[in-house]
């Protein structure tokens, strides 16, 4: 498994995202295990969202809720997924958070959310 893919076991991880000019920008997220990299599960209108679809160089490194590194950060290329990859991530967040998870699973799936969270798939470099 790659250093990334790892990073899937983590509760949580720090995202880091370049704005147009460069600029880094970390956010503390949850993470999802997803094959070699790992996903993770926002808001579709959040910043993020836009600095990925404008720049797909990511750095993810470990970390606590607060966003305090806790290992080595490792690149990676983001990409937003499809539908389907989504509805399979909705599953995978609400087996991985329990009740958190659950919550954001059945809001997203019974009250026909879906329009409003986006998933980023995080490959290794």
């Amino acid at each position: 498994m790659t250093a990334l893919g790892q990073l899937g076991s983590k509760k949580y991880v720090l995202l880091t995202t370049f704005r147009k000019d460069g600029r880094a920008v970390a956010t503390p997220v949850w993470v999802l295990p997803a094959g070699d990299g790992v996903a993770i599960w926002t808001e579709s209108k959040s910043y993020k969202v836009k600095r990925v679809r404008n720049n797909p160089k990511v750095t993810v490194a470990p970390c606590d809720i607060r966003g305090n590194v806790r290992g080595e950060a490792v690149e990676g290329r983001a990409r937003v997924v499809g539908d389907a990859e989504r509805d399979h991530f909705a599953g995978v967040l609400g087996r991985k958070y329990w009740i958190a998870g659950l919550a954001g699973m059945l809001r997203y799936k019974l009250l026909g959310r879906r329009d409003r969270i986006t998933v980023i798939a995080i490959d290794p470099e």
